[in-house]
Protein backbone atom coordinates (compact mmCIF):
# COMPACT_ATOMS: atom_id res chain seq x y z
CA UNK A 1 0.00 0.00 0.00
CA UNK A 2 1.12 3.11 -1.26
CA UNK A 3 2.48 5.69 2.57
CA UNK A 4 -0.69 8.52 2.51
CA UNK A 5 0.73 11.71 1.85
CA UNK A 6 1.36 14.31 5.08
CA UNK A 7 -1.81 16.04 5.35
CA UNK A 8 -0.14 19.27 5.95
CA UNK A 9 1.26 19.00 2.67
CA UNK A 10 -1.96 17.98 0.99
CA UNK A 11 -3.29 21.70 1.98
CA UNK A 12 0.20 23.49 1.38
CA UNK A 13 0.18 24.95 4.92
CA UNK A 14 2.42 24.49 7.76
CA UNK A 15 2.33 22.48 10.77
CA UNK A 16 2.08 25.77 13.34
CA UNK A 17 -0.48 26.91 10.06
CA UNK A 18 -3.76 28.67 12.12
CA UNK A 19 -6.90 27.66 11.85
CA UNK A 20 -8.05 30.03 9.64
CA UNK A 21 -4.86 28.94 7.12
CA UNK A 22 -6.04 26.02 6.84
CA UNK A 23 -9.64 26.44 6.15
CA UNK A 24 -8.90 29.25 3.61
CA UNK A 25 -6.12 26.67 2.06
CA UNK A 26 -8.83 23.86 1.97
CA UNK A 27 -11.77 25.99 0.51
CA UNK A 28 -8.95 27.22 -2.38
CA UNK A 29 -8.01 23.76 -3.10
CA UNK A 30 -11.74 22.13 -3.05
CA UNK A 31 -12.60 24.54 -5.78
CA UNK A 32 -9.67 24.08 -7.63
CA UNK A 33 -10.35 20.32 -7.75
CA UNK A 34 -13.92 19.91 -7.57
CA UNK A 35 -14.92 16.86 -10.32
CA UNK A 36 -17.21 19.01 -11.47
CA UNK A 37 -14.66 21.91 -11.95
CA UNK A 38 -11.18 20.04 -12.25
CA UNK A 39 -11.78 17.24 -15.44
CA UNK A 40 -8.08 15.76 -14.95
CA UNK A 41 -7.43 12.01 -14.16
CA UNK A 42 -6.82 12.24 -11.00
CA UNK A 43 -8.92 15.29 -9.63
CA UNK A 44 -11.15 12.69 -7.73
CA UNK A 45 -8.68 11.13 -6.02
CA UNK A 46 -7.29 14.57 -5.33
CA UNK A 47 -10.64 16.00 -4.19
CA UNK A 48 -10.82 13.06 -1.32
CA UNK A 49 -7.44 13.83 0.02
CA UNK A 50 -8.00 17.52 0.54
CA UNK A 51 -11.67 16.58 1.99
CA UNK A 52 -9.64 13.72 4.31
CA UNK A 53 -6.60 16.02 5.25
CA UNK A 54 -9.24 18.94 6.18
CA UNK A 55 -11.66 16.37 8.48
CA UNK A 56 -8.57 15.61 10.38
CA UNK A 57 -6.58 19.11 10.88
CA UNK A 58 -10.08 20.94 11.40
CA UNK A 59 -10.96 18.98 14.44
CA UNK A 60 -8.44 19.80 17.25
CA UNK A 61 -9.00 16.44 18.69
CA UNK A 62 -7.81 14.56 15.66
CA UNK A 63 -5.11 17.40 14.82
CA UNK A 64 -3.25 16.58 18.02
CA UNK A 65 -3.70 12.39 17.47
CA UNK A 66 -2.15 13.45 14.35
CA UNK A 67 0.39 15.98 15.39
CA UNK A 68 1.99 13.16 17.58
CA UNK A 69 1.22 9.39 16.27
CA UNK A 70 0.70 10.66 12.64
CA UNK A 71 -1.24 8.52 10.19
CA UNK A 72 -1.11 5.61 12.37
CA UNK A 73 -3.67 7.17 14.82
CA UNK A 74 -6.43 6.56 12.97
CA UNK A 75 -5.86 3.02 12.14
CA UNK A 76 -7.13 -0.10 14.36
CA UNK A 77 -5.02 0.08 17.58
CA UNK A 78 -4.19 3.27 17.05
CA UNK A 79 -3.54 6.52 19.03
CA UNK A 80 -7.05 8.00 18.55
CA UNK A 81 -9.67 5.62 19.84
CA UNK A 82 -8.87 2.61 17.96
CA UNK A 83 -8.91 4.43 14.58
CA UNK A 84 -11.68 5.33 11.85
CA UNK A 85 -14.61 3.41 11.12
CA UNK A 86 -15.60 2.47 14.92
CA UNK A 87 -19.22 3.57 14.90
CA UNK A 88 -18.41 6.51 11.73
CA UNK A 89 -18.03 6.70 8.00
CA UNK A 90 -15.18 5.14 6.27
CA UNK A 91 -12.53 7.34 7.08
CA UNK A 92 -13.82 8.74 10.03
CA UNK A 93 -16.19 11.15 8.76
CA UNK A 94 -19.48 11.23 10.12
CA UNK A 95 -22.66 9.53 8.98
CA UNK A 96 -26.02 9.71 9.45
CA UNK A 97 -27.71 6.51 9.36
CA UNK A 98 -31.92 5.58 8.62
CA UNK A 99 -33.58 4.87 12.13
CA UNK A 100 -37.13 5.19 10.97
CA UNK A 101 -38.97 3.50 8.04
CA UNK A 102 -39.60 5.28 4.56
CA UNK A 103 -42.68 7.46 5.98
CA UNK A 104 -40.52 9.07 8.49
CA UNK A 105 -37.07 10.09 7.51
CA UNK A 106 -35.66 10.26 10.46
CA UNK A 107 -31.42 9.58 10.96
CA UNK A 108 -29.24 9.06 14.08
CA UNK A 109 -26.22 10.06 13.97
CA UNK A 110 -23.72 6.85 14.93
CA UNK A 111 -23.56 3.96 13.57
CA UNK A 112 -26.28 0.63 13.77
CA UNK A 113 -29.42 0.12 13.13
CA UNK A 114 -32.13 1.39 10.85
CA UNK A 115 -31.85 1.91 7.22
CA UNK A 116 -28.31 0.18 6.44
CA UNK A 117 -27.64 3.18 3.79
CA UNK A 118 -26.22 6.20 5.36
CA UNK A 119 -26.26 9.77 4.09
CA UNK A 120 -24.12 13.07 4.76
CA UNK A 121 -25.16 16.47 5.87
CA UNK A 122 -23.25 18.70 4.20
CA UNK A 123 -22.41 22.36 4.68
CA UNK A 124 -19.76 22.71 2.05
CA UNK A 125 -18.77 26.38 0.02
CA UNK A 126 -19.57 24.13 -2.81
CA UNK A 127 -23.03 23.14 -2.68
CA UNK A 128 -22.20 19.62 -4.14
CA UNK A 129 -21.91 16.29 -4.10
CA UNK A 130 -19.78 14.28 -0.80
CA UNK A 131 -16.43 12.91 -2.80
CA UNK A 132 -17.18 9.81 -0.83
CA UNK A 133 -20.84 9.19 -2.27
CA UNK A 134 -22.02 7.64 -5.47
CA UNK A 135 -20.99 9.07 -9.06
CA UNK A 136 -24.47 9.12 -10.26
CA UNK A 137 -25.91 12.32 -9.82
CA UNK A 138 -29.02 12.40 -7.51
CA UNK A 139 -32.36 14.40 -7.58
CA UNK A 140 -32.21 17.15 -6.20
CA UNK A 141 -35.65 18.52 -4.24
CA UNK A 142 -35.76 22.21 -2.95
CA UNK A 143 -37.40 22.66 0.34
CA UNK A 144 -38.12 26.26 1.74
CA UNK A 145 -38.33 26.71 5.62
CA UNK A 146 -38.46 29.60 7.82
CA UNK A 147 -34.99 30.89 9.73
CA UNK A 148 -36.87 29.76 13.22
CA UNK A 149 -37.19 26.19 11.13
CA UNK A 150 -33.92 25.97 10.64
CA UNK A 151 -32.29 26.68 14.08
CA UNK A 152 -34.98 24.53 15.84
CA UNK A 153 -35.33 21.81 13.75
CA UNK A 154 -38.56 20.74 11.92
CA UNK A 155 -40.35 17.95 10.28
CA UNK A 156 -41.73 18.76 6.68
CA UNK A 157 -43.87 16.87 4.32
CA UNK A 158 -42.43 16.84 0.63
CA UNK A 159 -43.40 15.00 -2.44
CA UNK A 160 -40.53 12.55 -3.30
CA UNK A 161 -40.67 10.64 -6.70
CA UNK A 162 -44.21 10.86 -6.49
CA UNK A 163 -44.81 10.02 -3.44
CA UNK A 164 -45.31 12.29 0.00
CA UNK A 165 -42.54 11.61 2.63
CA UNK A 166 -41.72 13.21 5.92
CA UNK A 167 -38.43 14.88 6.23
CA UNK A 168 -36.94 15.87 9.57
CA UNK A 169 -34.78 18.41 9.24
CA UNK A 170 -32.21 18.43 12.11
CA UNK A 171 -31.59 22.24 13.75
CA UNK A 172 -28.75 23.79 12.71
CA UNK A 173 -29.01 23.64 9.03
CA UNK A 174 -28.64 26.72 6.53
CA UNK A 175 -29.56 28.13 3.79
CA UNK A 176 -28.02 25.88 0.86
CA UNK A 177 -27.36 23.41 3.32
CA UNK A 178 -27.70 20.10 1.64
CA UNK A 179 -28.79 16.57 3.26
CA UNK A 180 -28.10 13.40 1.16
CA UNK A 181 -30.20 10.56 1.13
CA UNK A 182 -29.45 7.17 -0.50
CA UNK A 183 -31.08 8.51 -3.94
CA UNK A 184 -31.84 12.06 -3.66
CA UNK A 185 -30.80 15.47 -2.03
CA UNK A 186 -32.64 17.85 -0.05
CA UNK A 187 -31.55 21.41 -0.23
CA UNK A 188 -32.51 23.90 2.11
CA UNK A 189 -33.77 26.99 1.46
CA UNK A 190 -34.11 29.40 4.58
CA UNK A 191 -36.10 32.31 4.77
CA UNK A 192 -34.14 35.44 6.38
CA UNK A 193 -35.20 36.91 9.53
CA UNK A 194 -35.96 40.38 10.57
CA UNK A 195 -33.83 40.44 13.33
CA UNK A 196 -31.23 37.79 13.26
CA UNK A 197 -28.38 37.92 10.71
CA UNK A 198 -26.41 34.47 10.95
CA UNK A 199 -22.95 34.13 10.44
CA UNK A 200 -22.16 30.11 10.45
CA UNK A 201 -23.53 28.90 14.10
CA UNK A 202 -23.50 32.51 15.39
CA UNK A 203 -26.16 35.01 16.00
CA UNK A 204 -25.59 38.95 15.17
CA UNK A 205 -27.80 41.45 16.36
CA UNK A 206 -28.07 45.29 16.88
CA UNK A 207 -29.20 47.13 20.09
CA UNK A 208 -29.78 50.08 20.53
CA UNK A 209 -29.34 52.49 23.50
CA UNK A 210 -28.85 56.00 24.57
CA UNK A 211 -26.39 58.28 25.40
CA UNK A 212 -27.08 58.31 28.87
CA UNK A 213 -26.91 54.38 29.16
CA UNK A 214 -24.28 54.35 27.19
CA UNK A 215 -21.90 56.71 29.76
CA UNK A 216 -24.00 55.30 33.14
CA UNK A 217 -23.78 51.44 32.31
CA UNK A 218 -27.72 50.03 31.77
CA UNK A 219 -29.30 46.56 32.09
CA UNK A 220 -30.46 45.42 28.96
CA UNK A 221 -33.23 42.99 27.76
CA UNK A 222 -31.81 41.34 24.54
CA UNK A 223 -33.92 38.50 22.17
CA UNK A 224 -31.84 35.55 21.59
CA UNK A 225 -33.27 32.61 18.85
CA UNK A 226 -34.14 30.40 22.52
CA UNK A 227 -36.15 33.80 24.19
CA UNK A 228 -35.20 37.02 25.91
CA UNK A 229 -32.33 37.38 28.26
CA UNK A 230 -30.93 40.49 30.54
CA UNK A 231 -27.21 41.74 29.35
CA UNK A 232 -25.45 44.56 31.94
CA UNK A 233 -23.94 47.35 29.30
CA UNK A 234 -20.98 48.93 31.18
CA UNK A 235 -20.69 52.31 31.57
CA UNK A 236 -18.53 54.15 29.00
CA UNK A 237 -19.73 51.83 25.97
CA UNK A 238 -18.80 52.61 22.71
CA UNK A 239 -21.06 52.53 19.75
CA UNK A 240 -20.23 49.51 18.00
CA UNK A 241 -19.09 47.52 20.39
CA UNK A 242 -19.78 43.79 20.48
CA UNK A 243 -20.95 41.81 23.27
CA UNK A 244 -20.55 37.73 23.19
CA UNK A 245 -23.75 36.04 24.95
CA UNK A 246 -21.58 32.24 24.88
CA UNK A 247 -23.60 29.31 23.83
CA UNK A 248 -26.73 31.30 22.73
CA UNK A 249 -26.50 30.53 18.93
CA UNK A 250 -27.72 27.50 16.41
CA UNK A 251 -27.42 24.26 17.52
CA UNK A 252 -24.02 22.73 15.78
CA UNK A 253 -25.55 20.10 12.90
CA UNK A 254 -22.73 17.44 13.36
CA UNK A 255 -21.44 17.75 16.83
CA UNK A 256 -22.62 18.88 20.14
CA UNK A 257 -22.86 22.73 21.40
CA UNK A 258 -24.17 26.13 19.87
CA UNK A 259 -22.66 28.66 18.21
CA UNK A 260 -22.31 32.35 20.10
CA UNK A 261 -24.70 35.73 19.61
CA UNK A 262 -22.92 39.18 19.53
CA UNK A 263 -24.70 42.12 20.31
CA UNK A 264 -23.77 45.04 18.38
CA UNK A 265 -24.17 48.15 20.33
CA UNK A 266 -25.55 51.30 18.53
CA UNK A 267 -25.95 54.51 20.35
CA UNK A 268 -28.73 56.63 19.16
CA UNK A 269 -27.58 60.40 19.55
CA UNK A 270 -30.64 62.72 19.71
CA UNK A 271 -31.07 64.79 16.72
CA UNK A 272 -32.79 67.97 18.83
CA UNK A 273 -32.66 69.04 22.06
CA UNK A 274 -34.46 71.15 24.41
CA UNK A 275 -32.33 73.91 26.41
CA UNK A 276 -32.36 72.69 29.04
CA UNK A 277 -30.39 68.86 27.79
CA UNK A 278 -28.17 71.63 26.07
CA UNK A 279 -27.18 72.94 29.20
CA UNK A 280 -26.71 69.55 31.04
CA UNK A 281 -24.81 68.65 28.33
CA UNK A 282 -22.65 71.68 27.88
CA UNK A 283 -21.62 71.32 31.74
CA UNK A 284 -20.84 67.32 31.31
CA UNK A 285 -18.47 68.21 28.88
CA UNK A 286 -17.08 70.93 30.35
CA UNK A 287 -16.59 68.72 32.95
CA UNK A 288 -14.93 66.01 31.16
Amino acid sequence: MAEKADYYQTLGVSKGAADAQIKSAYRNLARKHHPDVDKSDGAEKKFKEINEAYQVLSDPQKKAAYDQYGHSAFEPGGGFGGGFGQGQGQGGFRTYTWTGDMGDLGFDMGGGGGFADPFDIFEMVFGQRSPFGRQARLSRYVITITFDEAVHGTQKEIEIEGKRQKIKIPAGVDDGSEIRFSNYIIVCQVSRHPRFVRRGYDIVTEHEISYSKAALGSVEDIETIDGPVKIRIPSGTQPGTQIRLRGKGVSRVSSHGQGDHYVIIRIKVPSKLNRDQKELLEELESLS
